[in-house]
């Protein structure tokens, strides 16, 4: 039986951890998880925040995913928006979603993220930040 989402991999291209490190670090506020030393050997890196962990393996003939993305859930996401364009991410708010505050970022590979927040009881639906 499923039970939880234990993380979502994105590809990423070769020579590209320390990049990867300073936008998933210094950007988004996550954590670098240090990956066994089998699989540190492949390259990449993993990065954690409470529950949620992204990894990031490296793909010789990476292209990123236009379409695909993790959808990640913030709180206070006017601020945490702030936050990534404050720290040179581009932000695209999109209202499509009843019952949600969202945005779009890319990581500094092209890999597509979604924030997303539930709107709170009583919001306008699809207000936008």
């Amino acid at each position: 039986m499923l039970a939880a989402v234990d993380h979502v991999q994105l590809a990423a291209p070769p020579g590209s951890e320390d990049l990867l490190r300073r936008y998933y670090v210094h950007v988004l506020g996550m954590t670098e998880v240090p990956k066994p030393p089998v699989l540190a050997a492949r390259g990449g890196c993993w990065f954690a925040a409470g529950p949620v962990q992204l990894h990031l393996g490296v793909e010789e003939d990476f292209r990123p995913a236009r379409k695909a993305h993790p959808g990640l859930r913030v709180t206070g996401i006017e601020g945490y928006a702030r936050q990534l364009e404050e720290r040179g991410a581009k932000v695209v708010w999109d209202a499509d979603l009843p019952g949600h505050r969202r945005f779009y970022s890319e990581d500094p590979v092209g890999n597509r993220l979604e924030f997303l927040e539930p709107d709170a009881p009583g919001a306008p639906e699809g207000a936008e930040g």
